[in-house]
């Protein structure tokens, strides 16, 4: 039977625009009748993926998602001494490889990928490799070559593995996703707020009436709140994206659960530092169905339910939804561990060891 490992997280964000529509308002999502803010999750997993704690647990076994890999090749190439005609044309045939490549004529663009290629470190190398096969004289023509000789089925990406990836011209060379992560959204119902503001020239000589006043005014929107997140992660799936490879799915596992509890997406920063950790976390490992526990929110979550506020009334719903789901399914979980910021119960590094022991 499959081993899945759930996670669910309460985190509480000041004043934010982590995540902006095409308007530049944070996202946000009908939930229970009210709007609610929202995190969407392609947002969480770029900035776990591609922070410094990910990087530390991963260990160079990060793989990058770009449509630049005929140019890393044909850099690589010039670097080397090759014209940059011919570099262009083997950079074009090793790149074609990864998938349907932009028109040859777009300047700056002809070694481009049309779509985003998830590739490991490994298909790197291999592609590098190729185009230094071709570069000594080999003959060969890479439109009939083996893509396999290149393209893995199986990874030691770590975020590959776990995030999965689509090659649309070669599916064999797909990867399904074993983690499968929810849109965060606020447990209760949240305003866009605006924020008016206005930048002065350093320079300008306010004694001066016709350069006195501001040199720009501008409106940004923000919004705040408690935010429930859920991960869902198929252990037995992410063994065999990585090869077998059970200690670099333990890897895989701390990172992700290190990732969802400390980083947060990088939207808007350096207007507001809203660098905040998980105040609660629950992690859940078994055989049984997954389930979100997001229906304890459908009823927006009142700071009045609770003495100290919507965080702890969060809380409360959260585990009073869990227990209400065993009492009607049986159990959810085979084991569980958490931990509360505010109750000062459990420990980040305790819930890692939980997760790396599902394996």
């Amino acid at each position: 039977m499959t081993t899945f490992v759930q996670l669910h997280l309460l985190t509480t964000y000041p004043a934010s625009n982590l995540n902006r529509d095409d308007t530049g308002r944070p996202k946000t999502v009908d939930y229970g009748g009210v709007q609610r803010i929202r995190i969407s999750s392609q947002s969480l997993k770029r900035a776990w993926r591609t922070s410094d704690v990910f990087a530390s647990r991963a260990r160079g076994r990060q793989g990058q998602r770009t449509q630049r890999l005929g140019e890393v090749v044909r850099d690589h190439l010039l670097e080397r001494g090759v014209s940059a005609e011919q570099a262009d044309a083997w950079a074009r045939d090793v790149a074609n490889i990864f998938g349907k490549l932009e028109d040859a004529k777009l300047e700056n663009k002809a070694t481009f990928i049309r779509q985003l290629a998830f590739v490991s470190p490994e298909e790197r190398a291999s592609a590098i490799a190729l185009a230094d096969r071709l570069m000594g004289g080999e003959k060969i023509d890479v439109a009939k070559l083996d893509k396999g000789e290149v393209l893995q089925q199986t990874d030691t990406a770590l975020d590959i593995a776990m995030f999965g990836r689509m090659l649309a011209d070669d599916p064999k060379f797909n990867r399904e996703a074993a983690v499968q992560v929810a849109h965060a959204m606020t447990t209760h119902a949240a305003a866009i707020e605006d924020d008016y503001y206005v930048a002065v020239d350093d320079l300008k000589d306010s004694t001066e009436r016709e350069d006195a006043g501001t040199s720009f005014i501008g409106v940004q929107e923000f919004g705040s709140g408690v935010f429930y997140l859920y991960v869902c992660i198929d252990c037995d799936l992410l063994v065999r994206n990585l090869g077998g490879d059970r200690d670099a799915a333990r890897d895989a596992l701390a990172a992700l659960a290190e990732c969802a509890a400390t980083v947060s997406p990088r939207g808007k920063q350096a207007s507001f530092a809203a660098r905040s950790r998980a105040s609660f976390m629950l992690a859940e490992r078994g055989t049984a169905q997954p389930r979100t526990l997001a229906a304890a929110f459908v009823k927006p979550v009142s700071a009045r339910e609770h003495a100290d506020g919507q965080l702890e009334a969060s809380v409360a719903r959260l585990r009073n939804m869990r227990d209400a789901m065993d009492a009607v399914y049986g159990k959810g979980a085979d084991a569980t561990t958490h931990f509360d910021v505010r109750a000062r119960e459990g420990t980040l590094e305790g819930l890692l060891d939980f997760v790396r022991e599902s394996l």
